[in-house]
């Protein structure tokens, strides 16, 4: 509520609404909640100066609540989109049309507070972290968390109260194995760090912890630099983990301290998945990936790439080698084949089977026990018999569900620009977060996207700004191509990385109500009144019934556990 006669104006919404500074509000203002146990409760707070000619600058913007340590305030920022989707996208999206939409969360400066502007709504991201610490626990029961903006000299010009009733019951631990790509050469160019230095390790292992903090629990492991969206001919800057040395005679020794760091580095942040980089090259597995080695005399060059073939016995006899030795690391480490996973080429199509076939032939010799997994969207792949574990994008799911495959996993990407879930910033929060309801539904193993922090053209011709350019250089809807960006501290989040992992929160409970009641009971509740029952294609679009059924399922879990 606004201080009686402030300039300032301020509502709260949900965590759902995207705030335009061109557009009025249509969310109407909410001031309450449920939450369980181990969760991150989120929303938002509005707001808009409503006199005088200039925007009012130094807004101190705290907390006050017995929460208040477990709550954090960060400032929506815009980020520019050219290409906010492709032209025959659906009707499900917010404008249409390039310009500024809400996106970064930015920490608020101290010094600089935030700034008002005169008929222009900005909004601020509230979290309160619910999850659990060995010294301090939530206390079940009811919380008042109060947003105050006051002037530098302690002049409060408005507050908003959202009320949080905190259920006695605790999310269970995620079973979903998640990945968002991780691209560690993006970080090197981003902030000039040399590749594996102290302080490319020290950015590592911030986006590694922000990755894990929000849901993240499996992280694409670049034992050689990952041959993904490279163009022909072309290559990324080298970041691979495994030293390589060249002995004479087709024979090769191999070094894995770097990897040892970078497992214990993830280890420690909360991830407990791996999955190596691909083996081979994408969009049909013709190639070998880049692989650079020290050569007897010391100096190091690419020893395979563009120009090797992927079938041929040198790259073979490579293999040959390296993977035994791979596999015994891993065993000796603990990690092998429950946590452990490889790929052979990403999104191979019909036309590539044969040379899939070949490489998978190649590789798999050495890699019993462990799942390989890869993006596809031909089913032929599965009925072949050549991809027991597929990864299906969302949009050519059906036959793989018809299938009942077990431990079935599933990926979007840019091309999943019509009816299915996505996150593009044109896109709806409620887009969004309706994944974690059809993961639940479909009991989905795993779930993949490509885009943790590419911030790289299409092709990775040359590294963009992401503050800037937010479609790969026209390639990507603004959205695909990243989650989190480059601040001058470690990451940024993102609005649509907070939202999926509310999603994955989503999931979660549904997993908590099952098992109290069953899984045939909790399906009943999560479809209850619809006409149509949820697919990956068709489900309730509103924020309202999202919200609305979220709620249903935290008071069937409160009634369960009475």
């Amino acid at each position: 509520m606004e201080v009686k006669d402030s300039k300032l104006e301020t509502r709260c919404l949900h965590s759902l609404a995207k705030v335009f500074p061109d557009l009025e509000l249509t969310e109407p203002p909410i001031g309450r909640r449920s939450a369980l146990l181990d969760e991150v409760v989120s929303f938002q707070v509005a707001f808009r100066a409503t006199q005088g000619n200039k925007p009012i600058k130094f807004i101190r913007v705290r907390v006050e609540s017995e929460l208040a340590e477990r709550s954090t305030v960060r400032l929506v920022g815009l980020s520019p989109s050219e290409m906010p989707n492709y032209s025959l996208h659906d009707d499900n999206v917010l404008r249409g049309k390039p310009g500024l939409f809400p996106d970064p969360l930015y920490p608020i400066s101290e010094t600089d507070g935030v700034a008002a502007v005169v008929g222009q709504w900005r909004s601020l991201w509230v979290s309160v972290d619910l999850r659990g610490r060995s010294s301090d626990e939530v206390a079940p029961g009811f919380h008042v968390v109060t947003v105050v903006f006051e002037l530098e000299n302690g002049e409060r010009l408005a507050e908003e109260a959202m009320g949080l009733d905190v259920i006695g019951a605790k999310l269970p631990a995620q079973q979903l194995k998640h990945t968002e790509w991780f691209h560690t050469d993006c970080l090197a160019n981003y902030y000039g760090d040399e590749v594996f230095s102290e302080g490319h390790w020290r950015r590592i292992e911030q986006f590694i912890k922000t990755a894990a903090d929000h849901g993240i629990n499996m992280l694409l492991t670049p034992i050689f630099t990952p041959p993904l969206d490279t163009k022909v001919g072309g290559e990324r800057p080298t970041v691979q983990l495994i030293d390589v040395y060249v002995e004479g005679g087709g024979k090769y020794r191999f070094g894995f301290d770097r990897l040892t760091r970078w497992i214990e580095l993830c280890e420690r942040a909360g991830i407990r998945y791996f999955e190596f980089s691909h083996l081979f090259t994408q969009w049909g597995a013709a190639h070998a990936p880049k692989i650079v080695a020290t050569n007897p005399d010391g100096t190091t060059t690419r020893i395979f790439g563009w120009e090797t073939d992927a079938a041929g016995e040198e790259y073979a006899g490579f293999l040959g080698q390296f993977l035994p030795q791979l596999v015994q690391y891993l065993k000796d480490r603990g990690i092998a084949a429950e946590r452990c996973y490889f790929h052979i080429s990403d999104e191979p199509r019909i036309a590539h089977m044969d040379s899939y076939r070949k490489a998978k032939d190649l590789a798999s010799r050495y890699l019993t026990g462990f799942m390989i997994i890869d993006a596809l969207s031909n089913f032929e792949f599965y009925e072949s018999g050549l991809v027991p574990h597929p990864v299906p994008s969302s949009n050519h799911i059906e036959p793989f569900l018809e299938a009942n495959i077990p431990q079935l996993w599933t990926y979007y990407c840019c091309s999943q620009f019509k009816d299915v879930s996505n996150r593009f910033f044109d896109m709806p929060s409620a887009r969004n977060r309706i994944i974690g309801m059809q993961l639940y539904k479909f009991q989905i193993d795993g779930f993949l996207h490509w885009g943790y922090n590419f911030w790289n053209s299409q092709f990775s011709i040359k590294p963009i700004d992401p503050f800037r350019v937010t479609d790969a250089d026209f390639a990507f809807p603004s959205g695909d191509a990243f989650l989190v960006y480059p601040g001058e501290e470690g990451p940024i989040a993102s609005i649509r990385m907070e939202v999926f992992y509310e999603a994955l929160q989503d999931l979660r409970s549904l997993e908590l109500l099952e098992s109290l009641i069953g899984r045939e009971k909790t399906m009943q509740l999560l479809e209850e009144g619809l006409e149509q029952k949820i697919t990956f294609d068709r489900y309730p679009q509103d924020a309202d019934w999202l919200l609305d059924r979220r709620e249903k399922i935290n008071e069937a879990i409160r009634a369960a556990k009475a």
